[in-house]
């Protein structure tokens, strides 16, 4: 039945394809090529989780109850619905909280999914600021949150659910998605065209209001002389304006204190003597202009800085391992792009840096359901990844160990997506022989590392334990600084009976998408440079 309704779902999202295209650019200033990219998404979403729970049963696959779905003005409908989907895939009723900048596009959304056959009782929509939404996570009723959004808010819901447990003694389970410093590397023998045009669409689409935007652009210093140029040329190109005109590459940020926020960053760097590139200032107090920043050094990018610009830093090759250790010490770890032509070294950069989507030689943005599993790890979020195999499980109270097959998923010609699951590193606190046994079983299933020092460094908890314990290690990971720790945990008595942990908990989710296509390009060039 919910296979059905799902699948009712995603036929009236695009029998509307036309109003909600309005919705879109008008409140979420969308342009039209980004509003029809982002309808494409949600029917996705509503299409792949149908076809995901089509063998579950309803005697092994136990819903949660009520999940709390929290999600952003920047994908008002693809996020919006894809956390409505997840959660409603897996037997649970809904409360949805969207962004209080785009009620209108999620008021005609759950509209649409109403008439669409989603039973009232299973979908509420509730309007409001942040306020409401606290009030919805501190609700001891809630048994499962989904939330998109700044790391800071992720932290403030973690700390709150981890004061509880749902029922049977298990923590409340919590999907966050928390943005990124994105970065992408090129070597000396990216291809300049495709270079360039990836750039530009990886930092400027969507006004740079994605979370999977280009931040940084890191040149290899003999390439930065022919690509700078060029770049800056390129930069007075794009169409800044009504997102409602074809003709409109850029539309405005999201309200005039996101683009004053931005505007202000870009005045500090100028201030520090960094070289500025604009397009024209466009008349209006939300409109920022694409902006590239040339800066000195990694340490002048102290946040995220989420609208329409790129800051660019070049590296000598030498110096490349130092680089690369310190974007990954900034903490976050969600898209990353590799441009080279040097098939070994784009895999070598795609296995030292640290984030969950890997994008090579093509741009890093508009990740697709099924084909390109979305979501980072560290400070990026908790996985599982939106429009993965693992998204629905996550928000069952009780279901079969899953472990998702890995390698190559469909896509379109010209292009490799590869799914991959990394181990990590696992806190285990059992009580009993059979406790500890449960626990080096997923261990050894997900050949993840084991730490029993309840201070070192770790990325997800195993407890066996009633709720005092559960509760006892959970609210003390949740006062640390740095990334969300998931705690997973089963009583003794669970344990006794059969239960078991999930060794798919225990693992990194990792997609590295290559443009095949993009591989050839200069013939002459047969020698690493």
């Amino acid at each position: 039945m919910r296979h059905a309704m799902l699948h009712h779902a995603a036929a009236a999202l695009e029998q509307n394809r036309s109003t909600l295209l309005n919705f879109l650019v008008r409140e979420g200033g969308k342009t039209i090529p980004a509003a029809l990219a982002e309808i494409r998404e949600a029917v996705d979403y509503c299409r792949y989780y149908a076809d995901l729970i089509k063998t579950w049963a309803a005697e092994t696959h136990i819903p949660l109850g009520t999940v709390i779905c929290i999600s952003p003005w920047n994908f008002p409908c693809a996020i919006f619905i894809g956390q409505i989907m997840g959660a409603l895939a897996a037997g649970n009723a809904v409360l949805s909280k969207p962004a209080e900048e785009t009620p209108g596009i999620a008021a005609y959304i759950v509209s649409l999914l109403h008439n669409a056959g989603i039973p009232r009782a299973a979908l509420h929509l509730i309007q409001g600021d942040g306020a409401i939404g606290a009030a919805l996570i501190t609700d001891s009723r809630t048994r499962g949150v989904a939330f998109t959004g700044g790391i800071e808010a992720a932290k403030s819901i973690q700390k709150t659910l981890n004061h509880r447990v749902n029922p049977g003694g298990m923590p409340v389970p919590f999907i966050a998605e928390t943005g990124g410093q994105n970065a992408m590397i090129a070597d000396a023998s990216a291809l300049p065209e495709q270079l360039i045009a990836d750039v530009l669409y990886s930092a400027f689409d969507s006004a740079g209001q994605r979370c999977s935007s280009l931040r940084l652009l890191c040149l290899q210093r003999e390439l930065a002389p022919l690509i700078l140029p060029r770049l800056r040329d390129a930069l007075q190109e794009l169409h800044q304006g009504n997102p409602a005109e074809l003709a409109t590459d850029i539309g405005p940020l999201i309200s005039a204190a996101a683009a004053a926020k931005i505007k202000f960053h870009i005045e500090t760097l100028r201030n520090a003597g960094c070289n500025i590139t604009q397009r024209a200032a466009l008349a209006g107090q939300s409109f920022v202009p694409p902006t590239i920043i040339e800066i000195p050094d990694l340490s002048l990018l102290r946040e995220e800085v989420f609208g329409p610009v790129l800051h660019v830093l070049t590296y000598r090759r030498a110096a490349l391992p130092r680089l690369l250790a310190r974007i990954n010490a900034l903490g976050y770890g969600l898209t990353v792009g590799i441009h080279s032509r040097i098939e070994s070294r784009a895999k070598h950069l795609a296995g030292t840096i640290n984030a969950g989507n890997i994008y090579i030689n093509r741009n890093m943005v508009g990740a697709v359901v099924g084909s390109q599993p979305f979501g980072g790890e560290s400070l990026s979020g908790t996985g599982p990844k939106a429009g993965g195999p693992l998204y629905p499980h996550r928000l069952l109270a009780q279901g079969p160990a899953c472990w998702p097959a890995q390698g190559e998923l469909p896509g379109p010609a010209g292009e490799r997506n590869i799914y991959e699951l990394h181990p990590r590193r696992i806190y285990c606190s059992a009580k009993t022989s059979a406790g500890s046994a449960a626990q080096q079983d997923a261990i050894r299933a997900a050949n993840a590392h084991p730490v029993f020092n309840p201070d070192a460094i770790f990325s997800a908890a195993l407890v066996e334990g009633d709720a005092t314990e559960v509760l006892h290690l959970s609210t003390s990971l949740a006062a640390r600084p740095g990334p969300i720790i998931p705690v997973h945990a089963l009583s003794t008595a669970a344990i006794a009976a059969g239960a078991v942990y999930n060794p798919a908990w225990l693992v990194q989710e990792r997609v590295i998408s290559t443009n095949t296509s993009a591989a050839g390009g200069n013939a002459a060039l047969v020698t690493e440079i």
